[in-house]
């Protein structure tokens, strides 16, 4: 028995149930063609889950999740919005600090590499409270949970031409 499709379901337990779903996701959003690597498909599709996937994709959950719903016929209960309740408001150690490093996502990305690993290693090297900046086209959601996840403090902002800023402050 197939799994339901929610916004909590991860990404690879998609790809396994429904091989046919990674056609899906590159067709409603172009950044999804990053599931085509083996590496990222290891990494981070295991831990993000739909609802994350759809702000890399820049779609909403609800369309992501009907979408994969429909194509695959397949099941699931109700889909909501999720308001992460973000209030903006620029942290003070964000305009105080410069940066100890700068990391590309989208670099890794097309090189093959992970944004959490690189990530992970450069804050290994960093004191508490110093300051870590990745750049990336699209909305990292998984890196920020992650990150967050290990006691780091994170500040997602736009920077020129839409370009996503992640702020990691090293707990």
């Amino acid at each position: 028995m197939k799994p339901p499709i929610n916004p909590e379901t991860r990404v690879s337990a998609l790809l396994e149930a429904y091989p046919e779903a990674e056609q899906i996701l590159v067709d409603l959003a172009p950044p999804f063609a990053a599931l085509r690597n083996p590496l990222l498909r290891r990494t981070v599709a295991r831990v993000a889950t739909l609802e994350q996937a759809a702000k890399v994709g820049g779609i909403t959950v609800s369309d992501l999740v009907l979408s994969l719903r429909e194509a695959l016929g397949a099941a699931g209960g109700p889909v909501g919005e999720v308001d992460v309740g973000e209030d903006n408001v620029v942290p003070a150690w964000v305009d105080s600090s410069r940066p100890v490093a700068v990391i590309d996502a989208d670099e890794l990305l097309a090189a093959g590499n992970t944004p959490l690993t690189e990530t992970n290693c450069a804050l290994a090297g960093m004191n508490p409270g110093q300051r870590l900046l990745v750049t990336a086209a699209f909305e990292p959601a998984p890196l920020v949970d992650a990150l967050r996840t290990r006691g780091h403090e994170v500040y997602l902002g736009r920077g020129d031409n839409d370009q996503w800023l992640v702020h990691i402050r090293r707990g």
